[in-house]
């Protein structure tokens, strides 16, 4: 029995895909358990159209990404903080607060995609890499001045 596959299963088939399988097989668990449909001509029509709009889904993500990314690579996000002699803060910048400033700002983006190897502990400017879709990172400057 030809089945497209709705989920990945280890050693048959990826999601997506159309293959042979045994009837048997097909019947029972695949089917029942909903990991695949049978490959008629409308299934067939329809996984074609799905994926269509997925693809076209996930071009126009990646296009915002890249919107965003000239947006951000404009921006300035200024944060304040107290710092002692030298230029040094008590403390440090971290990403949650380069986050939260960006929210205010109305940007949404999550701290966790914000990436610093260590927190920002001097005033001045500094770049900070923000992964905004697996194929786009932006770069945003942040602004540290005395509070």
């Amino acid at each position: 029995m030809k089945v497209i596959f709705l989920k990945d299963v280890k050693g048959k088939g990826k999601r997506g895909e159309t293959k042979e399988v045994p009837d048997g097989y097909a019947r029972n668990y695949l089917l029942k358990n909903e990991l695949a449909m049978e490959a008629n001509k409308g299934n067939m029509k329809s996984m074609q159209k799905k994926q269509e709009s997925e693809e076209r889904q996930a071009q126009e993500e990646l296009e915002e990404a890249e919107k965003l990314k000239q947006e951000l690579a404009e921006k300035t996000v200024e944060l304040s903080a107290k710092a002692g002699d030298g230029g040094r803060l008590f403390g440090a910048v971290t990403n949650k607060q380069i986050a939260e400033q960006l929210k205010k700002d109305g940007y949404k983006i999550d701290k966790r995609k914000i990436e610093m190897n260590e927190p920002i502990r001097a005033l001045g400017y500094t770049n900070v890499q923000v992964k905004l879709h697996p194929k786009v990172t932006g770069t945003v400057k942040v602004h540290v001045k005395e509070a």
